[in-house]
C-alpha cells in the first residue's frame, strides 16, 4: 500500500493543547480523504463524515475526547498497554504476523521498539506497524516508545544499541560537565533522529538521585544531587520535546523516571529484580528524591513512570506507608505527584509489575540454566495477588498505562464486573490519545526512509556528540596527563590505529614507551549471576580486590613508565589503590578512543566535574546513608571535583 510520508507531517509547530491553524500534510493511501471548505481530514473512522476527532482544528484534548466516546470497552482497554513491537527470529526486523495479532487483535496502540538497525530500516519497519495500525476499525496510529539510543551502555531493558545514532556520553556524563544548554541541545538531536525514523517517546530521562553508590544504574542519572538533576532534566525534557512550553507536533513525548527513591536502592541491588525490591529513605529525604522531578515537571513532561522499588520509609510523620511497589501506591501516585507536586501527564507503570512471581521470580535460575525473562515480574507487594487484582490496584492507584504486557482482558474483566468504573477508564484514555493528537500522528503517522537515513548520526551530530564525550572527561590527576603529538605510547583499551590517527605512536612494550594510557572499568561483583539482570548488571563491591588482574596489570605497568589511568566510572569506584600508582587520573562517563585522545591532547579541554563523590573505602561506603547525597567520609574525591589539564581547579563556571 503506498502511503505519502514526511519528517514531522504537520506544517506549523504549535504550543501543547493548541488546535492547527493550517492545513496539516495528510499521510495518504491507507484512509479516505475527506474535503470540507477546501481543506483536507483523513475519515480515520470511514464513515464518510467529519467527526471531532478527525478535525485537526480542534484542540488534541477535544479530539480525544470524542475519539474516547467512539471507542468500545476493549479498544479503551488497549490503549492502557504498552508491550514490545516483537522482533523478527532474525532480530533485523518486527514480526508483522506477531504485530499483527497485538495491533488488530489486542487493540494495541503503543508498543516500545528494541529493534537495533540504522535509520533507514527503523523508519521502514516502524512505517510497516503504522499501517497495521491503519487497518483497524478505527485507524488509530501508534506510538511507538524507546529506551535511550544514545549512549554506550546496552543493557536489556534499560537502552537500546544504537545503531548508526550520533553518540554522547551517559546521562553523568552531562551530569559531569553541568551545562543545561548542552543537555537541551543533545535532546533536539535526539528528537530530530527520533522522529526521523517513527519514534514518538522517549521512556526517559532518568532523575533519580544516585545517594548510594553501589546502585547499578546511576550512569542512567545526572548525579546525586537533587537542585541540579533537577535542572538539567529539564533541559532532558525541553530538548526532547521541543520547547519549554510541554510537548510541540515536532517533539518527542518524554517519561520522566522512577517516581520516586530509586537511587537509595537497598545495599544497590536494582528494583528489577527480587533481591532489589525495596528502597531505604527517610521523609525528609524522599522530598529530595522528589524534588529532582521538578524541572522536568516545569517543562511540561508528558508522562512519569513510577519506581519498581517497595519504598521503607523512616520517620514520624504519622502516616503508613504500604508495602507495595510505587505503580501500586496511592499516596505516591496520588497524594506525592499529582497533589502536592501537581502532576497532570499521564503514569506508565514500569515493566512487569502486573506479571505472577513465581520461582524463577524469587529465587532465580537454577545452576546450569541461563536467565531469561522466562518468569520476569516486578509485582512487588502483590507478588500473591491475581493478575486482575494488580491491574486493579495499578489503575486504583493512578497508573493509566501498563509496560510490559499487551493483554489488556484483566482491565475489560474489572469494568464488567464493577471494580473499575468507566469514567476512570475514560480519563486514562483521553490522557493517552492526546499525546498523539498533539504529535500529529492522526494526520500522518509515517516517516520518510530516506530522509531518516540523512539524518540519523548526520555528521555534525556526530561531532557534537564527540566533543560533549571530551568535555564530560572528569581530570583527577593531572601530572603529565597532556599528550603531545610524537609521543611514544603503550597503550591498554585504546586502539592503536587511533592514535596514530592523532599523531601518537603507539609501542609494543611499556618499557619503550615514554606514557602509557591504560582504559579500565570500575570494579564490580557479579552476586546474583542466577537472575536475568543480576546476570547482566554491575553489583556489590565499588573496590578492587588485592589480587585483582587488572589492578595488578596496572601495576605492572606504572612501575615501568610514566601512567595514566582512565576508568570508566558506571558507578562511584573506590580509586584509593590507583592514586599512588599513576601518573594521571582521569573519570570517564562514556567516551571514545577518539574523544579520550582529542581531550588528552588538548584538542577538546576535558570540563567534567565529579557528579557523586568517589568514596576512599569500602567501610566508607558501608557507613554512609544509601538515601542521603554525598555523606561518605571523608571522600577520596569530593563532588564537583574536576582539574583542567595543567592541573588547576576548575571552576564551577567552567563545569557544573
Amino acid at each position: 500500500m503506498g502511503v505519502a510520508v514526511l519528517l514531522v507531517g504537520i506544517a506549523t509547530p504549535l504550543a501543547s493543547g493548541a488546535a492547527m491553524r493550517h492545513q496539516p500534510v495528510l499521510a495518504d493511501g491507507d484512509v479516505p480523504v475527506l474535503l470540507r471548505g477546501g481543506l483536507r481530514f483523513r475519515d480515520l473512522d470511514r464513515d464518510g463524515r467529519l467527526s471531532p476527532f478527525e478535525d485537526w482544528r480542534k484542540t488534541p484534548e477535544a479530539r480525544a475526547a470524542d475519539l474516547a466516546t467512539r471507542m468500545t470497552l476493549v479498544e479503551k482497554a488497549g490503549v492502557m498497554v504498552h508491550d514490545a513491537a516483537p522482533l523478527a527470529a532474525n532480530g533485523q526486523g518486527y514480526d508483522p504476523a506477531a504485530a499483527g495479532a497485538l495491533i488488530r487483535d489486542g487493540h494495541v496502540v503503543t508498543l516500545i521498539s528494541r529493534l537495533a538497525a540504522s535509520g533507514r530500516v527503523l523508519a521502514e519497519q516502524n512505517n510497516a506497524l503504522q499501517r497495521i495500525a491503519a487497518g483497524a476499525r478505527i485507524a488509530i496510529p501508534l506510538t511507538i516508545s524507546t529506551d535511550p539510543r544514545h549512549h554506550f551502555q546496552v543493557l536489556d531493558g534499560a537502552s537500546v544499541a544504537g545503531t548508526g545514532f550520533s553518540k554522547w556520553p551517559e546521562a553523568t556524563g552531562f551530569g559531569a560537565i553541568g551545562d543545561p544548554a548542552l543537555v537541551e541541545r543533545f535532546g533536539d538531536i535526539a528528537r530530530q533522529e527520533y522522529r526521523a525514523v517513527g519514534l514518538h517517546q522517549a521512556l526517559s530521562p532518568m532523575a533519580d538521585l544516585a545517594t548510594e553508590p553501589r546502585w547499578s544504574r546511576i550512569n542512567g542519572t545526572f548525579g546525586e544531587d537533587s537542585a541540579s538533576v533537577s535542572r538539567l532534566v529539564g533541559a532532558y525534557v525541553r530538548g526532547f520535546q521541543h520547547g519549554g512550553n510541554g510537548l510541540m507536533p515536532d517533539g518527542v513525548s518524554t517519561v520522566v523516571k522512577h517516581w520516586v527513591g530509586y537511587g537509595a536502592s537497598d545495599k544497590g541491588y536494582d528494583g528489577h529484580s527480587w533481591y532489589g525490591r525495596y528502597a531505604l529513605l527517610s521523609v525528609r529525604s524522599l522530598r529530595a528524591h522528589a524534588d529532582a522531578f521538578r524541572g522536568a515537571f516545569a517543562a511540561g513532561a508528558t508522562g512519569v513512570m513510577p519506581t519498581y522499588a517497595i519504598l521503607k520509609i523512616a520517620g514520624r510523620d504519622g502516616r503508613r506507608y504500604p508495602a507495595v511497589g510505587a505503580a501500586f501506591s496511592r499516596y505516591l501516585l496520588g497524594d506525592l505527584l499529582r497533589g502536592r507536586y501537581r502532576f497532570g501527564g499521564f503514569v506508565l507503570s514500569d515493566w512487569g509489575v502486573t506479571k505472577d512471581c513465581g520461582p524463577l521470580c524469587r529465587d532465580g535460575f537454577p545452576a546450569g540454566r541461563t536467565p531469561t525473562r522466562e518468569g520476569f515480574s516486578t509485582a512487588w507487594g502483590l507478588e500473591t495477588a491475581s493478575v486482575e487484582d494488580r491491574f486493579v490496584r495499578g489503575i486504583a492507584a493512578g497508573v493509566d498505562q501498563f509496560g510490559g504486557t499487551g493483554d489488556a482482558g484483566p482491565i475489560v474483566a474489572a469494568v464488567r464486573g464493577g471494580r473499575v468504573a468507566m469514567a476512570r477508564i475514560d480519563r486514562s484514555v483521553r490522557r493517552l490519545l492526546a499525546i498523539k493528537f498533539r504529535l500529529g500522528l492522526f494526520e500522518n503517522p509515517y516517516v520518510d526512509p530516506a530522509q531518516a537515513a540523512r539524518i540519523v548520526g548526520a555528521p555534525g551530530f556526530r561531532a557534537e556528540g564527540l566533543r560533549a564525550q571530551s568535555r564530560a572527561l572528569v581530570v583527577l590527576k593531572a601530572d603529565g596527563v597532556r599528550i603531545a603529538p610524537g609521543t611514544r605510547i603503550y597503550l591498554v583499551g585504546v586502539d592503536p590505529a587511533v592514535a596514530r590517527a592523532q599523531g601518537l605512536i603507539p609501542v609494543a612494550r611499556p618499557e619503550e614507551a615514554e606514557r602509557a594510557l591504560v582504559r579500565m572499568t570500575a570494579p564490580w561483583r557479579g552476586e546474583h549471576t542466577q537472575y536475568f539482570y543480576g546476570a547482566k548488571q554491575h553489583e556489590g563491591s565499588l573496590a578492587w580486590a588485592a589480587d585483582d588482574p587488572a589492578l595488578t596489570a596496572f601495576r605492572a605497568v606504572a612501575a615501568k613508565v610514566p601512567t595514566t589511568a582512565v576508568v570508566y566510572l558506571d558507578r562511584p569506584a573506590i580509586l584509593t589503590p590507583l592514586v599512588p600508582l599513576a601518573k594521571g587520573l582521569i573519570g570517564e562517563f562514556g567516551a571514545s578512543d577518539a574523544a579520550l585522545l582529542d581531550a588528552l591532547m588538548g584538542r577538546v579541554p576535558p570540563e567534567g566535574r565529579l557528579p557523586f563523590e568517589l568514596p576512599s573505602s569500602e567501610a566508607a561506603v558501608a557507613a554512609q546513608a544509601g538515601d542521603l547525597p554525598h555523606d561518605s567520609r571523608a571522600p577520596l574525591f569530593p563532588i564537583g571535583y574536576g582539574l583542567t589539564l595543567a592541573g588547576a581547579p576548575l571552576r564551577p563556571s567552567q563545569g557544573s
